[in-house]
């Protein structure tokens, strides 16, 4: 009944605001004419006070009345005219009642067809909000909440917690993805494919960082495993995150040269590559090894750096179905952040993904947003800046950095000066287009951040002696 009433009274208002205008009268306003014969009545009474003060002679008085007098006369026409017109036109009038009738009318019927009078309302509380942001229905919640309750009373049940881990895994909440995960490590310390999944969602939860515990679960599963591409990647990944790219270089070149061609981590491990012999001032071409003959269609493969576990601890398909895996929940994050697009970390974590994917369009557009939003982070600009220096084609010589990465680094200088990404990288720029002084400038500033037994000072202690002497 409230709603009827809100209704009516809104109908109303806009009637009333619609329909007094046109029935009003055009003789209603403020006349003209009658303003005009005033001034002209001051005019007259000037010209008397002009004579008087003999400004003026009788015939310019006159002559000057007489006009005055002509163009009141004109006015008291027009006035006539007006009055005899002051009336409603009739087409006005038409409308004003069309409207009267046609507005409540037409409202009733749209509402009548369209509308939901038996719809309750939706108190906020009450709605599944996570179901309307495109997030997992409630039967799968419900699910998810019976099983922890389950595992609350059945800790020791090894399944159930795979089973919840990749759960979480494919909702993109990989924090709680490696709590249930780690339960299950410590019921079967000899599987690796549990382990090896631990490992790799820790470095998911941890936005690509490869933290101590998952260097620890990748070392267990190489000692039962040593040719077990996955942990091979992120071992070396964690050496080069350490600031060991030689390390990290020597064993991502192994990696490929004893994985088929058409291994689905492959792209990967040669993009790794490239950015760990850029950073070693090394050609990319000339480090980077072949990989084997490709396998023939049917023959099984290793578990790619990207695969999964099922809860039988077996691998979960090939290299094809993990990547599919993968980019479904590289999908469902950047749904998110088109929701909510003012995620500044959720753009980065966006970019990086789309860039161990091989997507370097997308990882440039992620980071832009990221940029976008957040312009004064040295890390937004650094990770705009290799974004787009993955979309850059392989060169068989190192070529100086393009302008659009090095405009971001100087930003990311600018905001935080002692950024070693931006030192970095802008050193290796002005090296390779032969500035060795701003080149040695940089470096001097990044070497001062290290001590003398980190293997970056000894990086850099080359690379400042051989531009001290001429190299």
């Amino acid at each position: 009944m409230l709603f009827w009433i809100f209704a009516a009274v809104l109908t109303a208002a806009v009637l009333l605001l619609i329909v007094p205008p046109l029935l009003r009268s055009a003789g209603s306003g403020p006349e003209r004419e009658e303003f005009d014969r005033e001034v002209y009545r001051d005019q007259l009474d000037e010209l008397e006070r002009d004579r008087a003060r003999g400004l003026i002679n009788d015939a310019q008085a006159e002559a000057a009345k007489a006009e005055i007098a002509r163009r009141m006369l004109a006015t008291a026409e027009k006035d006539g005219g007006a009055a005899s017109s002051a009336t409603t036109p009739r087409s006005a009038r038409v409308l004003a009642i069309l409207l009267a009738l046609i507005l409540p009318v037409g409202a009733l019927s749209v509402y009548g067809i369209y509308g939901r009078p038996d719809l309750p309302a939706q108190p906020l509380a009450s709605r599944n909000l996570e179901q309307e942001r495109g997030g997992p229905p409630k039967s799968v919640l419900a699910a998810m909440d019976k099983l922890k309750a389950q595992l609350a009373e059945n800790p020791s049940d090894l399944q159930g917690w795979l089973i919840l881990g990749q759960a979480y895994a494919k909702m993109g909440r990989n924090t709680d993805a490696a709590d249930a995960l780690r339960h299950a490590v410590a019921l079967n310390k000899d599987d690796v494919e549990v382990q090896g999944l631990f490992a790799e969602t820790l470095v998911s939860a941890n936005d690509g960082m490869v933290p101590e515990e998952a260097v620890a679960a990748f070392d267990a599963v190489l000692a039962k495993e040593p040719k077990d591409p996955r942990a091979r990647f992120f071992a070396a990944l964690a050496r080069f995150q350490a600031g060991d790219q030689q390390g990290a270089l020597d064993r991502w070149s192994a990696l490929m040269a004893e994985s088929p061609a058409d291994a689905p981590w492959v792209p990967v491990v040669r993009d790794q590559i490239r950015e760990a012999a850029v950073a070693l001032n090394l050609d990319p071409a000339k480090v980077t090894p072949q990989p084997l003959p490709p396998e023939q269609k049917g023959q099984s493969q290793q578990a790619a750096p990207n695969a999964q576990a099922n809860p039988q601890g077996t691998a979960q398909g090939n290299g094809a179905g993990q990547d599919e895996m993968i980019r479904g929940m590289v999908a469902n994050l950047a749904a998110k952040l088109d929701a909510d697009p003012s995620d500044v970390d959720g753009w980065l974590k966006l970019a990086r993904s789309y860039g161990v994917l091989g997507d370097t369009a997308k990882a440039l557009e992620a980071a832009r947003k990221a940029r976008e939003r957040a312009p004064d982070r040295a890390d937004v600009q650094v990770a705009y800046a290799n974004a787009v220096l993955q979309t850059q084609p392989r060169n068989e010589t190192p070529k100086p950095l393009p302008e659009e990465a090095t405009s971001a680094l100087r930003l990311a200088l600018k905001a935080e000066p002692e950024n070693k990404d931006a030192l970095w990288l802008l050193g290796l720029d002005a090296m390779m287009s032969g500035r060795k002084d701003e080149a040695a400038a940089h470096w001097g500033k990044l070497i001062a951040q290290f001590k003398p037994s980190d293997p970056e000072y000894t990086l850099l202690k080359g690379r400042l002696d051989a531009l001290k002497a001429g190299g």
